[in-house]
């Protein structure tokens, strides 16, 4: 039989490690899992965009017709000073020696949780200072409302807001205290506001639009969006590299953690920030 060198070794525990994390990723960052439009690349990138259409109008016959241009400008992402995710956790070499079993019952849900959390944090709430990534409520540029989380108006003048930008939003995103009082709110006839939607299972829809609720949304703050017009430029997915030389006093072994994205929204107004009065 072969002997099973360090290096082989720490190949194969990557591979099956960061199939333990980068795919579940994906569906346990609510904000990914919600449908932005995602944009592998390795490197700075500008997307184009028409920011004023053409000017058009009646012209009678044998008139001077008036010119007009496209307003262009772009959408910068993912800038070389932007900072990653990162982590580095220690883990026994009798760890690693174990079944895969052991594997995802260890490293699994705290490197999974932890990540799509992490990131979560920032896609929602991020501020953009000290080149870190500026999350939706941060963005410039977005429509804004009033939320009252008692009052079903407020969130169909939310709708509206949308509609008179020319945007058919396609999610909600509410966090648990404001979910749970729009829970409880019933129409005339009795029955809730927030109705099953009947082709997903544990998806609920209000006023037609899908509802996502996350604990990384504030209270008092609630975002209606086409997350058609949300691109997330992803530089490197979350990756885990195995190294067993770190910590070789102690026999255990680095397991390092990086994820770097961005976030841009490519047209501002396909975003309405609702927020509640003091």
């Amino acid at each position: 039989m072969a002997t099973q060198t360090t290096a082989t070794l720490s190949q194969l525990q990557a591979t099956q490690i960061q199939q333990l994390l980068v795919q579940p990723l994906e569906s346990e960052s609510v904000f990914l899992a919600s449908g932005p439009k995602v944009i592998d690349t390795n490197g700075p990138i500008r997307i184009p965009r028409i920011a004023s259409g053409l000017t058009v109008g009646f012209v009678a016959e044998g008139a001077a017709i008036p010119e007009s241009s496209v307003g262009l400008d772009e959408v910068s992402m993912l800038p070389s000073t932007l900072k990653s995710l990162k982590v580095i956790s220690r883990v026994t070499s009798e760890v690693l020696r174990s079944s895969a079993q052991a594997l995802d019952a260890i490293l699994k849900q705290r490197l999974v949780t932890d990540t799509a959390k992490a990131l979560d944090v920032a896609l929602f709430t991020g501020t953009g200072t000290s080149n870190t990534i500026r999350g939706l409520l941060n963005q410039s540029g977005v429509a804004t409302g009033t939320l009252d989380a008692d009052e079903p108006d407020s969130l169909l003048d939310g709708i509206g807001i949308a509609r008179a930008n020319e945007v058919k939003p396609n999610r909600w995103f509410l966090s648990p205290a404001d979910y749970l009082s729009i829970r409880k709110v019933k129409d005339a006839d009795g029955r809730y506001i927030l109705q099953p939607d009947l082709t997903q299972a544990g998806q609920e829809v209000l006023f037609g639009v899908p509802v996502t609720v996350t604990a990384q949304m504030p209270t008092g703050k609630a975002a209606l969006a086409d997350m058609s017009m949300v691109a997330i430029a992803r530089d490197m997915s979350p990756s885990v590299t195995v190294d067993s030389s770190r910590y070789f006093d102690t026999d255990e072994v680095a397991l390092r953690v990086v994820a770097r994205y961005d976030l841009a929204l490519l047209q501002p107004k396909a975003v309405t920030i609702l927020t509640a009065t003091p």
